[in-house]
């Protein structure tokens, strides 16, 4: 099954750019909210499935733009199931949110995919406006039919190539192989460190199960029995590797100051996921932890093709699940 991408333009350095992916599929660079483009493109290709990902996602970025925030991230969704709910060939619709859409009291309390939802800043906000207009289109759809519709929920998802502002592991990369002056906001917070591949091919097999007869609204995808990082933890995950490796030793003078601006502990329960839909997280978070730092070891230091040493993270990922990559790289 050919991929097809529609996406802003890439950023200089960014992932994209490095492995030099432009014009390796169809794609179009344009705003989600430019219904016409997006509509025509559709048209044009006709996906099956579509996994919708864009978004403005940074925390930090939605208290500077608010409004924009919510457009992007509400209204550009609503955009594309309007579009997504008229069109026959299209099956299914994966619509990424957060874990961030739960409300949050800071007890530490693993959510699970009922429990109520409330934002606390722009951001968390904005992704409950989203599930707002994914649950709209669910009933949309009782009603006159359409596409399998539903919501995937996943933590702090890491990875080498990330080079997003105001990210933990990016924050620490460019500190070690830029020299950045490394800023960490709140050492005591915990979050669901992910890697991608693990989420990645999660928002798949939600896809097929969802292709296979389940029938669900949202679903949770975290790391399966462990207590979560905190950044105090990562921080010192990464000195390790970075000791081990002879690069400089990470130095910073942590803050227990409490942000406002963010949740301080954030928790997922993915039994659901688990349980229901066999899905099983294989990259314990101590493990992407060391392969987002390795990689950019790798990339920077070493030297090697970035696209090469994301297709051997991929390929050894499907290796484990016993999964057949079709897609080509």
């Amino acid at each position: 099954m050919p991929v097809i991408g529609y996406s802003l333009s890439p950023t200089r350095d960014s992932l994209f750019d490095r492995a030099g992916r432009s014009g390796v599929i169809s794609e179009k660079f344009a705003d989600i909210r430019e219904h016409q483009k997006l509509e025509s493109f559709m048209d044009e290709h006709k996906p099956s499935t579509i996994i919708h990902m864009a978004a403005q996602p940074l925390v930090l970025e939605s208290y500077e733009n608010p409004r924009e925030t919510f457009d992007i991230n509400v209204m550009g969704t609503a955009n594309l199931l309007e579009i997504a709910f008229k069109k026959d060939y299209v099956q299914a619709v994966v619509i990424v949110t957060t874990d961030k859409v739960y409300r949050n009291d800071n007890s530490g309390t693993a959510f699970i995919e009922t429990d109520p939802l409330e934002g606390k800043d722009p951001y968390s906000a904005s992704k409950v406006g989203a599930e707002a207009v994914v649950a709209a289109w669910q009933q949309i759809g009782k009603i006159k039919g359409g596409p399998k519709l539903f919501s995937v929920r996943a933590g702090n998802v890491i990875g080498g190539g990330d080079n997003s502002r105001d990210r933990l592991l990016p924050d620490i990369v460019r500190h070690i192989f830029a020299g950045d002056k490394l800023s960490l906001r709140n050492f005591a917070a915990t979050r669901p460190w992910q890697h991608v591949l693990d989420v990645s091919i999660g928002y798949l097999q939600c896809l097929e199960a969802a292709l296979n007869g389940h029938d669900f609204k949202a679903v949770n995808l975290a790391c399966k029995d462990e207590k979560n990082l905190s950044v105090k933890q990562v921080v010192e995950i990464c000195s390790e590797f970075l000791i081990q490796n002879r690069l400089p030793k990470l130095n910073s003078r942590p803050s227990n100051n409490f942000s406002d601006q963010e949740s301080h502990y954030l928790s997922l329960n993915s039994s659901f996921a688990f349980t229901e839909l066999g899905i099983k997280n294989y990259i314990s978070q101590r493990q992407a932890v060391v392969s987002t730092i390795k990689w950019w070891h790798q990339v920077i230091n070493k030297e090697e093709n970035p696209m090469e040493v994301c297709t051997l993270e991929i390929e050894e990922a499907c290796k484990i699940r016993a999964i057949k990559p079709e897609i080509r790289f």
